[in-house]
């Protein structure tokens, strides 16, 4: 990377850092403290509040995998022990113990670096090498000859190592120890008094070694002395310290370092042997020393990330037990052994589609347990994917979007992170990180096409199906659930509810009435569909119903009036020539289309060959002159049809007289009498008669009952005739004797010689003419004739009269 991008890349970094917080704590406890045991209040140390610990997802972070010794706890904050701590396993002779964590927190990225020292308890007794110590010295030592042992060894550290040593009271050796410029005693016995081998061959006393701890632990070694003859050198060797570097990588059975020491002595005197005087139990994993030769051999693997420096001391004896020692300092070299490891911190399940760029989604850690360049590692995200890796505290990065994201278009991404260290050669690994994004309610469902258009024949069945609707909405589940519904609207004044329904699941809409093309021919709604997202998404489209006619109206006839409402008649000149115009049938059919195409024909007439009617105008025409010989009255009836299948029609009669002037007409009733006519006269007159019977024999009922019931006369006028009506006074009313008729009605009808109907005219009422109860009625005619007197005498004047108390004057007035 070039110093430019370097630069960006740093003040990136930094100006992420300011929301960051970073700080340490410290801690110490002693070892081999029960699991659950507090350490200290990480909460209360840092000013945090307990309550957001689990909503910021804090935890405990150590760089190295296999020491979960501790851990916080949420609900408290309290940082306790998770697992027995043994100092002595875990650092070995280090003076100083110290783990490392690291506390986490998220929203914001905070980074607490928390060191653990654990401290030392006596817990452990000081070791001799050996439990027993043969010595084998000759009778001719001096007195004040020195004899070193191997010093005992004391797992614990400080005021708990091996602080003193002692032996058993004898009359033959004292005790000497003296400490050395590196820390280590030298432990030897002082010869007090000569030995004498023909008195006591053999020597036997306890060595103790007392550690400082409170209590105190002691350890033991028996000291097995063999008197000898002379042997006057010790071993020598050719170095006081060895020094060597291996790296960690070496292979098995490797010679790590050769020790050498010599006697002056010769024979067995001479003859020196090789062996650990002191060494810790890792290093007897790892190393093995010839005891002939001095070679040092590894023996097992080495990791320079666990053990850098392993420290020795190596005892050099000769046959007769005198015996020198040298230290052994053994440095691990680092190799690019360890690839880096990738950890997923943290992670956002679901990524809200609408989440604005540089909004972090995780949190990567990265580790690489080797050293100086070997552990720096360098990440990379691939380059294909809306994310990028932001570097933020120590070896954390931020893993944050670049751009916007869109569900639909992409619901998942599969990120793979690369981290490569600096060693040589460079060593990599890479982690998949799955994201998913979560969808957001940002399309509004969007209809197949612009616009929907439906045809259907009117008179329809209601609830058949008219077309249906349909919208897709790529969202997710609810958010892309599509409901349809009508938008309010009228139609022809009435709710387009009124008129079509549509399926809210399936978009499918269905006709509410039968439709009529005549009153409606098409119409427009608005159909929505919405999601069911929150706040819900929608969209309109505008679905067109076009009915199609069919043939369900027959033709209407507007001229001339249809048969039987009245007598429509048309006059033809005489001299009318062949083509002449005589009249024209007008009628419209409601259809449209060839439903609403007429055609207009003849099908009965009194001369078939005299008139013909226009297929299309309705117009109806002479086919030839009028000649002397045709008949004056000519009957025609006209059938309209329209086009339509199955074909419908109307009928109408036309009535025409040939001829000039209207004096040679002869009367209408001969015109228009034909046999239905007469026969519906007839029962006209049947009619009439029945009921004028029924009344008159009713009217003499009543005068008999009432005549027998007063024995008063009762007359009938002699010149009266009954003339049955088939109508009744509109305001007659008989109450049982006591009622009257209040006024005296005369009905004159008026008739067409010769007509065979019966039209009546009511004229003139009379309300003087009501006779007193006690009057008797006269029987001159003159006095019911007067009022008559201006009508025309050709008109016969019939009455008839009844009185009975208080009852008036009835009268009809009849032409025959």
């Amino acid at each position: 990377m070039d110093l430019k991008g370097q630069l960006l890349g740093f003040l990136y970094g930094f100006v992420l850092l300011v929301d960051t917080t970073v700080a340490d704590l410290s801690y110490s406890v002693p070892e081999e403290m029960r699991p659950g045991s507090i350490v200290g209040n990480i909460a209360k140390d840092l000013g945090l509040e307990v309550g957001k610990l689990s909503t910021r997802k804090a935890r405990i972070d150590n760089e190295e995998k296999h020491q979960n010794y501790c851990d916080i706890d949420l609900k408290t904050g309290n940082f306790v022990v998770k697992e027995r701590i043994d100092r002595e396993e875990l650092c070995g002779e280090k003076v100083s113990c110290m783990l490392k964590y690291e506390l986490v927190l998220e929203s914001p990225l905070e980074l607490h670096r928390i060191s653990l020292l654990i401290q030392d308890i006596n817990d452990n007794l000081p070791i001799f090498p050996k439990d027993n110590i043969k010595l084998e010295i000759s009778e001719l030592a001096d007195k004040g000859a020195r004899y070193r042992v191997n010093e005992a060894h004391d797992a614990d550290i400080g005021q708990n190592t091996v602080k003193q040593y002692s032996i058993q009271n004898n009359e033959h050796f004292i005790l000497s120890v003296r400490e050395d410029p590196d820390g280590s005693k030298n432990v030897e016995l002082v010869l007090e008094k000569e030995l004498d081998r023909e008195k006591e061959q053999d020597l036997n006393f306890v060595l103790m070694a007392v550690d400082g701890g409170n209590p105190q632990k002691t350890g033991t070694a028996i000291v097995h002395v063999t008197v000898l003859d002379a042997n006057d050198n010790s071993p020598v060797f050719d170095q006081a310290v060895y020094k060597a570097s291996l790296p960690e990588n070496s292979a098995l059975e490797t010679v790590v370092i050769t020790v050498r020491a010599t006697d002056a002595d010769k024979g067995v005197n001479g003859e020196v042997s090789y062996d650990f005087s002191r060494i810790s139990e890792r290093a007897k994993h790892v190393f093995s020393l010839n005891s002939k030769t001095g070679e040092i051999k590894l023996t097992g693997p080495l990791d320079f990330e666990s053990d850098n420096k392993y420290e020795m001391r190596i005892d050099a004896k000769d046959g007769y037990g005198l015996s020198s020692d040298s230290k052994v300092i053994i440095d691990i070299t680092d190799v690019n052994d360890n690839a880096p490891v990738i950890y997923l911190k943290s992670q956002t399940n679901a990524i809200p589609e609408n989440v604005s760029p540089g909004t972090e989604v995780g949190i990567i850690n990265v580790q690489d347990r080797d050293s100086e360049n070997n552990g720096q590692v360098r990440c990379s995200i691939q380059q294909n994917a809306p994310f990028k890796l932001v570097p933020s505290i120590k070896n954390y990065y931020s893993l944050v979007t670049t751009g916007q994201l869109d569900r639909e278009l992409v619901s998942d991404y599969n990120i793979t992170i690369s981290a490569t260290d600096e060693g040589s050669p460079p060593l990599s690994s890479s982690k998949t990180v799955h994201l998913s994004v979560a969808d957001i309610n940002d399309n509004p469902p969007v209809f197949e096409e612009q616009s929907y258009s439906a045809y259907v024949t009117e008179n329809n069945k209601p609830g058949s199906t008219l077309c249906s609707v349909t919208a897709r909405d790529p969202d997710w589940r609810q958010n892309g659930t599509v409901i349809y519904s009508l938008l309010p609207g009228e139609v022809n004044g009435a709710p387009v509810s009124s008129y079509l329904s549509v399926n809210g699941d399936t978009g499918v809409i269905h006709a509410v009435r039968s439709f009529d093309y005549e009153q409606l021919s098409s119409f427009k709604v608005h159909v929505m569909a919405r999601d069911n997202g929150s706040p819900p998404l929608s969209s309109n489209v505008s679905v067109s119903v076009f009915i199609s006619d069919v043939n369900d109206n027959s033709p209407q006839i507007l001229y001339p009036a249809p048969e039987g409402n009245s007598l429509m008649t048309e006059l033809v000149p005489k001299a009318a020539h062949g083509g002449s115009l005589v009249s024209k049938v007008i009628a419209v059919d409601a259809d449209s289309g060839q439903n609403a195409w007429l055609s207009y024909h003849i099908v009965k007439s009194t001369d078939p060959g005299l008139f013909t009617i226009g297929v299309h105008s309705g117009e109806i025409r002479t086919q030839r002159d009028i000649s002397e010989s045709d008949g004056m009255k000519q009957n025609l009836i006209v059938a309209v049809k329209d086009n339509g299948q199955p074909s419908l029609s109307a009928t109408c009669s036309m009535y025409l007289l040939i001829s000039d002037n209207l004096a040679e007409v002869p009367e209408l009733k001969d015109i228009s009498y034909d046999e239905k006519n007469s026969k519906l006269t007839s029962y006209l007159i049947i009619a009439l008669v029945s009921v004028s019977t029924f009344f008159l024999t009713f009217i003499i009922i009543i005068v008999g009952v009432r005549f027998c019931r007063r024995r008063k006369p009762r007359l009938l006028f002699d010149g009266a005739v009954a003339i049955p009506s088939a109508y009744l006074p509109p305001n007659y009313a008989d109450v049982d004797g006591t009622g009257t008729l209040r006024s005296t009605y005369n009905y004159d009808t008026y008739l067409t010689t010769g007509s065979r109907t019966s039209d009546f005219k009511f004229v003139t009422s009379y309300n003087d003419n009501t006779l007193p109860a006690d009057q008797t009625l006269r029987k001159s005619p003159s006095d019911f004739v007067d009022p008559f007197e201006d009508f025309d005498p050709s008109v016969e004047v019939g009455t008839v009269e009844n009185t009975y108390d208080n009852h008036s004057f009835l009268a009809f007035v009849l032409s025959s």
